[in-house]
Formats: C-alpha cells, sequence, structure tokens
C-alpha cells in the first residue's frame, strides 16, 4: 500500500502514548526483551477483526507483534509499519525511537523486512559482469528502459573490483520486456546489455526459439519481496539500496557488505 494512502485513511487516527516520569521499572516495564514474547492469541484475533472492520481499505494485516512500549502493538502491512493499542481504538502513523538509545525503532525493522538473503538470489536467472578481481559482490535488478539505470551503469563502468549480478527487470511495459529478451537471449549478455546502456546499442532480435522464462522469474521474485523501481541493488550483507547511486557511495557500501 502506499504511504500517501495509508495517511489519508490514518488521517482522525492518532494516538498519544507517554509514560510518566514516575513510571514503575519492574517486570512489567517495557523492553526489548518483552517486546519479543509472543502476542496473546485473543488480543491478535481480537485485533485482526478490529483492524479489519475499522480500515477496510488498509488491506490484510500480515502480522501483529509486541513493542517495547507497553501496550502498543506492531501492525505490518506487507512493509508499511502502524502502531495501535490492544483494543484497536487508536492508531499511530509514525516511527518509535529509542531515546536512550538513540535508535529508530521503527526504520531497523523496515530495513529488516526489506532486506533479502544474498544466498536466496536465484543468481541462475542473471548474468553476470565481473570487473578487476571481481572480489566485491552486489546484485541489481534494472529495467533497460529505466533512465536512472543507465546513468548507474555509466557510473559503475568507475567502480573496480567487483561482480555484478545483472537481473533483467521489465517492469516499465512491453517494450522493456522486449529489450530484455533480446538482451538475455544474446549469445554475450554482459555486452549486449552494455551496448544497450552505454552506447544506446540495441540488442539483435532474439530468435523465437529463445528460452526467456528467467525474465517471468525475476518479475515474480520482485513481487513477492516488494522490489517496486529500478535500479535496486542488494549487496551481501542483506542490505538493499532503491535508486541510482553515485561510485563513492557504491564503494562504501560494497566496502560493507562485500564479505
Amino acid at each position: 500500500m502506499k504511504k500517501n494512502t495509508l495517511r489519508g485513511l490514518l488521517a482522525t487516527a492518532l494516538l498519544a502514548a507517554m509514560l510518566p516520569a514516575g513510571a514503575n521499572t519492574g517486570s512489567q516495564a517495557p523492553t526489548v526483551a518483552n517486546a519479543a514474547a509472543q502476542v496473546p492469541p485473543a488480543v491478535e484475533s481480537a485485533l485482526r477483526r478490529t483492524l479489519a472492520e475499522r480500515l477496510p481499505g488498509a488491506g490484510r494485516v500480515d502480522e501483529i507483534r509486541r513493542t517495547p512500549m507497553a501496550g502498543l502493538y506492531e501492525v505490518r502491512i506487507g512493509s508499511d509499519i502502524l502502531y495501535t493499542d490492544a483494543e484497536g481504538n487508536h492508531l499511530i502513523q509514525g516511527e518509535m525511537i529509542d531515546l536512550r538509545n538513540r535508535r529508530n525503532l521503527t526504520e531497523e525493522r523496515v530495513e529488516k523486512l526489506m532486506a533479502v538473503d544474498f544466498d536466496d538470489l536465484p543468481l541462475k536467472d542473471a548474468f553476470v559482469m565481473v570487473r578487476g578481481n571481481g572480489k566485491r559482490k552486489v546484485a541489481v535488478f534494472e529495467d533497460p528502459n529505466c533512465g536512472y539505470c543507465k546513468r548507474f551503469e555509466r557510473d559503475l563502468q568507475k567502480v573496480d573490483n567487483v561482480t555484478v549480478y545483472l537481473f533483467l527487470y521489465p517492469i516499465l511495459g512491453p517494450d522493456s520486456t522486449e529489450k530484455s529478451r533480446n538482451i538475455w537471449c544474446s549469445r554475450d549478455k554482459a555486452r549486449a546489455w552494455l551496448d544497450w546502456m552505454i552506447r544506446n546499442e540495441p540488442a539483435a532480435r532474439a530468435d523465437d526459439k529463445c528460452d526467456a522464462g528467467a525474465l517471468a522469474r525475476n518479475t515474480e521474485f520482485g513481487k513477492r519481496h516488494r522490489i517496486t523501481g529500478t535500479p535496486t541493488l542488494i549487496f551481501t550483507n542483506g542490505t538493499r539500496v532503491p535508486g541510482a547511486i553515485g561510485p563513492a557511495d557504491l564503494e562504501k557500501l560494497l566496502a560493507a557488505g562485500g564479505k
């Protein structure tokens, strides 16, 4: 669900949750350990029913979890994170901040949800481009008609010692699918890709017998993992970066995730 849609749905649903200065710090105090405890089945069942009735356009609730704040529950709808009380009477759309430890708990949760295990990538449906020793690795989902992808590919030529797993991800229209098929079916996929993205030289028309099933599988994989734009980069430590980034930022991320 788009965030602006959620804002419209929740414009009048606000909850101000604050702990008094002298709050009890005994065994019932909100802690990270308490947050990991299972939501009582009765609470989860009631919340799912109540939220479905009160937010019919918000989509299916995928998960309900405790939070470190007593009486507040996390509600996950896709990759969107909301917060509610146990009765579903009030809803918060915003970020939960751990002030003591200076951590954005909502941001951390979303990053974890969006992460993709590099080992789970279907590398057989990508083609490989190696620069230098190729020790560092990154996977990239790109559409051949994506202007930002073309800019990224030009910048990528300035980065050495990297192996790039390129997933053709034709999501911008039928022409993207046709161009992707022609590139995938080329004898030298990497060369055909760079010829088009950097030199604007289109690949030859693919043979009708060519198996381009990887394109459909890439699209399905992207939908499952909510890859909604191109380019999208995935690093070996699971970090996902949507959008084109420059060589300097790419170098930093490769240093952190290229293990």
